[in-house]
């Protein structure tokens, strides 16, 4: 897996360039409403299968990666939903990841993000197809004042995730992303014997109904990531441990670079990845960052194009992958 430099070819009046390419891929330097008019992501209307991304949440600081805030962030993320969703295939995905917000100064939730989704959701005409929650329990404290020093609010540990198309049943596989099955349930399909019968809930349960073996279990809507996480999905394990992180920490590092303070965990994207595409399908991430889509993707045998504002980012986000050449 190699990595092209291109000659920096400026596009849309010098807004946008084209930084890199590898096996399966492109990373463009510019901001997401700007890349998107390119001739060569314009080509791609109808053809997009997955986009995967989490957009600058809003928070209440402003942050170098570029984020909005207050009534502009919804006008914002609105903007962008018709140009997205004409990318997409007839039978694609949306999936985007937002984190939650607080309004200044003060213990209380903003809902300024689901605002915002609900937003993007009516402007690109979309259905909603699932409503998932990312929880990582490693998760540092926060709002820090809120949590580890006035005591007064739970630790925040979760993100939502929208998933959204056009259509109604777009590509998607749970066979894909089955979780390992618990001790209870190996032990349940080596007997061979279930208590069976009539529930409390009014569902009845067969003889044989939990006795297959599957090679794992349907996934739950709330994906739990980090270090303590013991449910990844078979498909997935490609892609745990820390080498795919220490490598970009050891590139921005060695090239005196500031690595993305929000960075994607893997088993996130490759989740979905794995869940909703086949390989030589194409996904775009318009809010890339350290490119973890990307990387996800071209180990997953994707194709893949992603976007990022900042060219520190974007030249950390090579490290990600075997070789520059």
């Amino acid at each position: 897996m190699h990595i092209v430099e291109e000659s920096v070819v400026l596009k849309n009046e010098n807004r946008v360039s084209l930084s890199y390419r590898t096996d399966l891929g492109s990373m463009y330097i510019g901001k997401a409403e700007d890349a998107l008019e390119l001739s060569e992501i314009q080509s791609l209307q109808g053809k997009v299968n997955l986009i995967f991304t989490s957009p600058p949440f809003p928070l209440i600081t402003k942050k170098r990666y570029g984020n909005e805030s207050g009534e502009k962030y919804v006008e914002w993320l609105e903007g962008l939903a018709p140009s997205l969703a004409k990318l997409l295939a007839p039978d694609g995905s949306i999936v985007i990841e937002v984190g939650n917000a607080w309004e200044e100064g003060i213990p209380v939730m903003s809902t300024l993000p689901l605002e915002a989704l609900l937003a993007f959701k009516k402007a690109a005409e979309l259905n909603l197809c699932q409503h998932i929650i990312c929880h990582n329990p490693a998760r540092l404290p926060s709002p820090a004042q809120w949590v580890t020093i006035e005591r007064i609010r739970l630790k925040d540990s979760y993100t939502h995730l929208w998933w959204m198309s056009s259509v109604d049943s777009p590509k998607a596989d749970n066979r894909r992303v089955l979780t390992p099955y618990s001790t209870s349930m190996k032990k349940l399909l080596e007997k061979k014997k279930y208590n069976s019968g009539k529930r409390p809930s009014g569902h009845v349960i067969s003889e044989n109904g939990f006795l297959t073996d599957h090679g794992g279990a349907i996934s739950a809507n709330v994906i739990e990531v980090g270090e303590q996480s013991s449910k990844i999905p078979g498909a997935l394990l490609k892609l745990t441990g820390t080498a795919w992180d220490s490598k970009y920490r050891e590139y921005c590092k060695e090239h005196d670079l500031e690595s993305h303070p929000a960075r994607m965990q893997i088993e996130l994207a490759g989740f979905f990845i794995q869940f909703l595409t086949l390989p030589g399908d194409i996904i775009l991430d318009p809010f890339a960052g350290s490119n973890t889509t990307g990387f996800a993707a071209e180990q997953l045998k994707r194709h893949w194009i992603s976007i990022e504002v900042d060219p520190g980012y974007v030249e950390g986000s090579k490290g990600r992958f075997d070789a520059v050449r």
